[in-house]
C-alpha cells in the first residue's frame, strides 16, 4: 500500500509545499517540535503553530485548532500521539491541506486512509526536519546523529 514514505514522494512534498501547520508545537526550545519547526522556518517555510496553550511561537500567531487558521495550509505536521491523529486528519481535510504528516513513531492507519481517500498525501513515522536535511542538505544542524561522521577517536 502507498504510504508516502518513499524518497521521491517526500522530496516532492517538501519542494512543492511551503506552509506547515504544526499541531502540538511547543514553545519550549528543547522540544523536538520547536527544534524541527525552527529549522524549517529558517529554510524558508511558513510555520503556523497550532497549540491552545500559547498565543505565539517562533514569532508566529498560534492557533487553538486547524479550523481557526485563516491562511492556506499545505502540510499538517502532527506532533501528537497516534491516538490523537484521526480528528486532526478530519480537520486537515476540512481546511483543504495537501499533506498529513505524522512525526517519528506516529502511525494511524484510520487517519491515513481517511486522508488518502480525501486526496491528501500521507507520511507516517518521519520527521519533516530530518527528511528535509537528508534530502536537501542540513544534517550538520545540531540534533541529528548520522553515525557517519564522528570526532571520536577510534583505537
Amino acid at each position: 500500500m502507498y504510504d508516502g514514505n518513499d524518497i521521491e514522494t517526500i522530496k516532492s512534498i517538501l519542494k512543492e509545499n511551503k506552509s506547515i501547520a504544526v499541531v502540538g508545537l511547543s514553545a519550549n526550545w528543547n522540544r523536538p517540535s520547536f527544534f524541527a519547526s525552527k529549522y524549517m522556518q529558517q529554510k524558508g517555510y511558513k510555520i503556523i503553530p497550532v497549540n491552545p496553550r500559547y498565543s505565539e511561537i517562533l514569532g508566529e500567531k498560534c492557533y487553538k485548532s486547524l479550523l481557526d487558521i485563516e491562511e492556506k495550509v499545505d502540510i499538517v505536521d502532527c506532533f501528537r500521539r497516534s491516538d490523537d491523529i484521526l480528528p486532526i486528519a478530519t480537520d486537515a481535510i476540512k481546511i483543504k491541506a495537501k499533506v498529513l504528516w505524522m512525526q517519528l513513531s506516529v502511525f494511524n492507519e484510520d487517519a491515513a486512509n481517511l486522508s488518502r481517500n480525501a486526496g491528501l498525501k500521507v507520511v507516517q513515522d518521519r520527521c519533516v526536519k530530518i527528511e528535509h536535511a537528508r534530502l536537501f542538505g542540513g544534517l550538520n544542524w545540531v540534533g541529528v546523529n548520522t553515525k557517519i561522521i564522528s570526532a571520536k577517536k577510534i583505537n
